[in-house]
């Protein structure tokens, strides 16, 4: 059943129009009407919260490193645009506070976290996220579900989101894996049905799954119930939305 309530969740920003994990990528899908935006962070040399997906800047810029063996100011000196298209030429790698900065409060923002250095990033988060007002806001994902627990140890009202690529017997129960409060689960939606996700909805949690880019795809999830469509293409998801509301 059709859920109004569902969120378009930007992945990497509007990462199928822009390159991914850029401000650009952020600004684009906000443009598009996002809900919420996706994002991946890693701790730079010296200690800040940069935002890329890979462990290394090879593959999204014109430089290469791991981005734990370079500081902001070596980081700032890459394109991550050029590669995705010549109109993003200069674009640079973010800062978590420059996407704070940019995304408005009303916005959700998901951070997942890729690497948290041997439990180094997840106090850096916790203060970056105070200072900026984003406890309530932000939803903090991972495959590491144990970065996540540290998480709500160093704060009890950060919201929490369990990510994992696995056919459990009954999603709801990952939650309990964690044994904290969590807010909500993501799942690759390859592996949820429609009474996975309507037995997660019963139990008070969220469901966001990735990484849907067809239109086809999309509509099942949304038949489904699901919380929030995490999306490539935001603005596909946007109007497709914007249509069966018209319908409805």
């Amino acid at each position: 059943m059709y859920n109004k309530r569902i969120l378009t969740i930007a992945h990497r920003g509007a990462a199928g129009d822009a390159p991914e994990n850029t401000l650009a990528a952020f600004r684009l899908g906000l443009e598009q009407g996002c809900d919420a935006i996706e994002l991946d962070v890693h701790l730079s040399k010296d200690g800040e919260i940069v935002v890329c997906h890979d462990h290394t800047i090879n593959r999204t810029s014109d430089r290469s490193g791991a981005i734990c063996e370079l500081t902001v100011d070596e980081l700032k000196q890459a394109d991550a645009g050029s590669w995705f298209h010549e109109r993003y030429e200069g674009e640079q790698i973010p800062l978590l506070e420059e996407v704070f900065e940019l995304v408005p409060p009303d916005v959700m923002i998901n951070i997942e976290i890729k690497d948290s250095r041997g439990r180094k990033l997840e106090p850096v988060l916790i203060e970056l996220m105070k200072r900026n007002n984003r406890i309530e806001n932000v939803v903090v994902s991972s495959f590491d579900h144990k970065s996540l627990v540290f998480l709500k140890l160093l704060e009890e009202e950060v919201k929490l989101g369990l990510l994992y690529d696995c056919n459990p017997v009954r999603h709801s129960l990952m939650a309990a894996t964690a044994e904290v409060p969590i807010y909500s689960l993501h799942p690759n939606f390859k592996r949820l049905g429609n009474e996975d996700v309507r037995d997660v909805i019963e139990q008070g949690l969220q469901v966001y799954p990735y990484t849907i880019n067809d239109e086809d795809l999309m509509a099942n999830a949304i038949n489904y119930g699901v919380s929030g469509i995490i999306t490539d293409y935001p603005g596909r998801l946007k109007r497709l939305l914007d249509q069966i509301a018209a319908g409805a």
